[in-house]
């Protein structure tokens, strides 16, 4: 008897002890799961307030009120840390409130975690220009073109690249920056207002040929515009094509009557038209009275000089063979010699070149017989 109640004394305490462990079991996961639900309540509460001061620093970094955006993205922060959005953000605030290296420091941390990031390459490229880096700066403008962007990827993209070339011009970069354009020219499509766009900064950067076919493309696929006609008017004016500049100038002058600079250059170019005798299916007749004119022009120039200082030398040279020559210069003499239209135009453009150097003011025939003269330098 004694062993059976030993065995189920054991038993017993067995069970009791059983029963003990899944109390406290059940108390241990009820715990865990209170402490997992305030645990989480207090994270939903820090992110609530992460939010709210991430809200407001975004409303006053678009109202461009920069010092307050630097702390409602601080104290963003202090709810949570190393945030990459709060970061970028705050990086933002600082650069427009002037304060570079603090933002580069936090844009320089954030490359370390996403070196593909598009906004985060544009920002260190716009630091390293302002602060002289042009290695750097452009080391970024092409991470930050070829980086990926989180919407809208082809027009970020294309914008980087425009402000690229916009920074190529302020260095005096102009080879750099017509690469550039090359490559953005080639993916605008049917944009007329962007073919006009690179159209003005490919004169800027010297290069009027393609200029003038970015604005006609830009016509080509949109309306007529004044700023697409007049950069193609001046685009063939620098060209020397003044045909196709009077083409152009003409219709922006048709539709804005008032503008005096258009209206200068317009008969500029028809002057350059009228007094060119080498151009092409002009009758001999007509050569002829273009000769005469221009070469009394140059006389006409000559003697206003005379008062000015400059290579006297060069100038009584110049003299002398306009005085020699001009018995012949008239359209008999055209008629019975014409080989001395070429030595009349030279000697033409001899004296608009030489009084160009010597004495500026000249009027718009004098003008145009110096571009006609570089159209036709070696005739």
């Amino acid at each position: 008897m004694p062993e059976v109640s030993g065995r189920l004394e054991s038993r017993l305490y067995r069970k009791h002890e059983a029963f003990t462990l899944a109390i406290l079991t059940g108390l241990a996961a009820l715990m865990f799961l209170f402490v997992t639900g305030l645990s989480h309540l207090y994270r939903s509460q820090e992110q609530a307030f992460a939010n709210q001061w991430s809200s407001r620093g975004v409303a006053q970094l678009e109202a461009r009120n920069f010092k307050p955006a630097v702390d409602d993205f601080r104290t963003a922060l202090l709810y949570s840390t190393g945030n990459y959005s709060y970061q970028l953000s705050l990086a933002q605030a600082l650069l427009g409130e002037g304060r570079a290296d603090e933002a580069k420091t936090y844009l320089m941390t954030l490359w370390a975690r996403q070196p593909e990031d598009g906004l985060v390459n544009l920002e260190l490229a716009r630091i390293a220009s302002r602060q002289g880096e042009t290695e750097k700066a452009l080391r970024y403008y092409h991470n930050a073109i070829y980086a990926t962007w989180p919407s809208d990827e082809e027009s970020e993209r294309r914008d980087t690249r425009l402000e690229l070339v916009n920074y190529l011009l302020s260095i005096n970069a102009k080879a750099q920056a017509q690469s550039e354009l090359i490559a953005l020219a080639a993916n605008l499509g049917e944009d007329s207002a962007m073919h006009a766009r690179v159209g003005d900064l490919f004169a800027q950067t010297g290069d009027y040929r393609q200029a003038l076919a970015e604005y006609r493309l830009s016509l080509r696929h949109g309306r007529q515009s004044e700023e697409a006609l007049a950069g193609a008017g001046r685009a063939a004016f620098e060209l020397g094509d003044y045909p196709q500049a009077e083409k152009y100038l003409q219709q922006v002058l048709a539709d804005a009557p008032g503008d005096s600079a258009i209206a200068s250059q317009l008969k500029t170019a028809e002057l350059a038209v009228n007094l060119d005798p080498f151009r092409q299916q002009i009758r001999v007749s007509e050569r002829d009275q273009i000769v005469v004119k221009a070469f009394a022009a140059a006389g006409e120039r000559l003697q206003t000089c005379q008062s000015h200082t400059g290579d006297a030398a060069a100038q009584s040279t110049l003299a002398a063979q306009w005085d020699k020559m001009k018995p012949e210069v008239t359209e008999q003499g055209l008629r019975r010699n014409p080989d001395l239209v070429n030595s009349a135009m030279e000697l033409v453009f001899g004296i608009e070149r030489q009084a160009g150097s010597s004495c500026p003011a000249s009027s718009d025939t004098d003008t145009a017989l110096l571009l006609i003269g570089k159209l036709h330098e070696g005739i």
